[in-house]
């Protein structure tokens, strides 16, 4: 843990300097006319400048894109450290963790289909707790034991040698994908329990809402990969939507699924537009994208209620990953010839 007291109101207001920044809607909708070349150009104008200026004389097109985003990312995200002490700082940097997740999907994910290394790099972002050196030589194995062997004595190695068997069984992802979010929130939420008042409240709550959405989630790419898997082996503690068994019957009916998030006392008053877009949504992308910006919305209202709390802070993360998402989204679809409508179809926007 960082030294000193808690400084909130000091973080709270880089943050909210750091939010002015952000890309607006009307922004993706002149990005998604442009090409990968002029999508650069674009960012060069923002505060994107420095790192398409610093990786432009070694790459180019969607892949100088995609380094100078994460990049940029990582940056953000170890200027919040920067600015952060006490238990703040400890906050923080606990769900942080989420790029080291984030990282090890993409190595593994990279193994399971035969990715080139630098390909893989393209896509991580190194705002975690898992050191340069280690995240490299991730990289680098070439079969997803060998990742376990590397993580051994962290977190993740133990649940991701769990998941193994089911792994090899199914052939399909989910059983490491799920163990490493499990392994993420069950970390995050140990030694917490269940506050009722102060910064940590507000925390819990957040992750609680992150953790429902994406139970919501897990399930129905579940329901829908046609792998024999019990949505409910995949369910992660710690929410307050749905038991094991509530997110096992709703998982075939997605109307009752809307409907008991709508009902929910905590999220029902607080989504109105989002569960909207939860209702209209007709594919798994669009309910996904609809969770994230009822997540977005969720985490937007908390930090309202909480302006001097961690929430704002948790808000900004969120929509600077929005962000991010939605540029790498836009720049892929204009490289592989998707029309405007498709890639608009990719974007959260609020």
């Amino acid at each position: 843990m960082s030294a000193g007291a808690s400084n909130p109101e000091y973080v709270n207001a880089r943050v909210r300097s750091r939010r002015a920044t952000l890309f607006a809607d009307e922004d993706y909708r002149k990005l998604i006319r442009m090409g990968p070349s002029e999508i650069a150009r674009f960012m060069e104008e923002t505060e994107y400048e420095r790192e398409i200026n610093e990786l432009g004389t070694r790459f180019s097109g969607v892949d100088l894109i995609e380094y100078a985003l994460n990049r940029n990312l990582a940056k953000h995200f170890d200027d919040l450290l920067e600015w952060s002490n006490g238990r703040l700082y400890d906050l923080i940097a606990r769900y942080l963790r989420k790029f080291d997740v984030w990282n090890i999907k993409v190595i593994i994910r990279g193994i399971y289909t035969d990715s080139d290394p630098e390909e893989i790099r393209t896509d991580l972002i190194r705002a975690g707790e898992l050191d340069e050196r280690t995240i490299d030589r991730l990289v680098e194995v070439d079969e997803i034991d060998d990742v376990i062997e590397l993580l051994d004595g962290s977190i993740f190695g133990e649940p991701l040698a769990s998941a193994t068997e089911a792994f090899e069984e199914t052939g399909a992802l989910i059983p490491l994908e799920n163990a490493l979010d499990r392994a993420f929130y069950e970390n995050l939420l140990a030694d917490l329990g269940r506050p009722y008042e102060g910064p940590e409240a507000n925390y819990v709550e957040f992750l609680e809402a992150e953790i429902d959405f994406r139970n919501a989630r897990n399930a129905l790419r579940l329901a829908r990969s046609g792998a024999d898997l019990d949505p409910a082996s995949y369910y992660i503690e710690g929410g307050v939507l749905f038991s094991e068994s509530e997110l096992s019957r709703l998982v075939g009916d997605y109307d009752a699924l809307v409907d008991h998030i709508a009902e929910n006392g905590r999220y029902g008053d607080r989504l109105s537009d989002a569960l909207s877009r939860l209702r209209e949504a007709d594919s798994l992308i669009q309910f996904e994208h609809a969770l994230d910006a009822a997540l977005l919305e969720y985490a937007d209202t908390l930090s309202s209620i909480y302006p001097t709390s961690v929430s704002a802070v948790l808000s900004y993360i969120l929509a600077k990953e929005r962000e991010v998402e939605n540029i790498r989204a836009i720049a892929r679809g204009r490289e592989v010839g998707l029309s405007e409508d498709e890639i608009e179809e990719e974007l959260v926007i609020l």
